[in-house]
């Protein structure tokens, strides 16, 4: 072999171990957490419905209100929902850190009591701004619909939403107000952090880490576009499953951490049938808005 032979076959050697290195890297950051016997059945429960974002919303019907909730309990969807902690410590449910979106009025949930946003109301409407004890009451069985033929609540979703550093603290107070009520659930979140506090301290939680393709968002720095699209939490968090848009589905981290490693995938948020039909398809619990399937998902059939 000539001596410029013998320097390529090196070349490629050291090229191909690093891509091998580069892979295991990997490999090693965006594994979930490895689960047994019990980890499969509740995930299996998940998997039998079909979850209505931030309720069964619609013109009149504001989402993440009681009337919402209500309406996918009684029709026998899931929900997913969204969790903030208040001020003087009370949880809410309501997407926006800031509330002059959903009710016309500045102010920051974090930032101020239960009473003050007491005094809020959803889109003009009547509907205030429930409490997660109050959504909770109604996927008890039986709940608070008072209706004995009622179906069986769903599980719900529950995505936490930290904000100024309280994340360990939204955690803990969340499950703690979780574990008064008999009702299926599982925990995500955007920030690892809540995750990261899951596993130390309720490994019995199912939890998961919801992700999107950031690459192209102008707003965050480059540092934290590539830590979320490239799912670098998951080296500390180890979820069990990850939620992420349905158009990001085919990221090489998401699929690497699903399709090769074996996490779970939930969807969101699904707008039509077809799309709805091809997440579970492909083993995804969907959480889907603007329209109403049946309860049931394919994935259970």
């Amino acid at each position: 072999m000539s001596s410029i032979a013998r320097r390529v076959a090196g070349a490629a050697a050291v090229a191909a171990g690093v891509a091998a290195g580069s892979a295991l890297a990997a490999c090693a950051i965006v594994a979930p957490r490895r689960g047994g016997d019990e980890l499969g059945e509740r995930w299996s429960r998940i998997c039998r419905h079909r979850y209505a974002h931030r309720g069964l919303h619609a013109a009149g019907i504001p989402e993440n209100s009681l009337v919402a909730f209500s309406k996918a309990r009684e029709l026998g969807f899931g929900v997913e929902l969204d969790v903030h902690l208040t001020l003087d410590g009370a949880l809410v449910v309501f997407h926006d850190h800031t509330t002059e979106r959903m009710c016309g009025r500045a102010g920051t949930v974090e930032q101020m009591t239960l009473d003050e946003l007491g005094e809020h109301r959803l889109l003009g409407t009547d509907e205030a701004i429930p409490t997660l004890d109050e959504v909770l009451r109604l996927f008890e069985s039986g709940g608070d619909l008072g209706d004995p033929v009622a179906p069986e609540p769903a599980p719900i979703i529950v995505e936490l939403k930290p904000w100024g550093g309280n994340a360990a603290l939204l955690a803990q107070r969340a499950v703690a107000c979780l574990d008064c009520y008999q009702v299926d659930y599982c925990v995500e979140s955007f920030d690892p952090r809540v995750l990261q506090w899951l596993r130390r301290n309720r490994p019995d939680v199912l939890r998961g880490q919801l992700t999107r393709n950031y690459l192209g968002e102008k707003d965050l720095s480059p540092a934290r576009r590539l830590a979320g699209t490239a799912l670098l939490g998951n080296a500390t968090a180890r979820p069990d499953f990850i939620a992420c848009r349905f158009s990001d589905r085919g990221c090489p981290p998401v699929r690497l951490a699903c399709d090769v490693l074996g996490a779970r995938l939930v969807t969101w948020t699904i707008r039509n049938e077809r799309d709805l039909l091809a997440s579970e398809a492909a083993g995804a619990p969907a959480i889907f808005e603007g329209f109403i399937p049946a309860p049931e998902s394919m994935i259970a059939r």
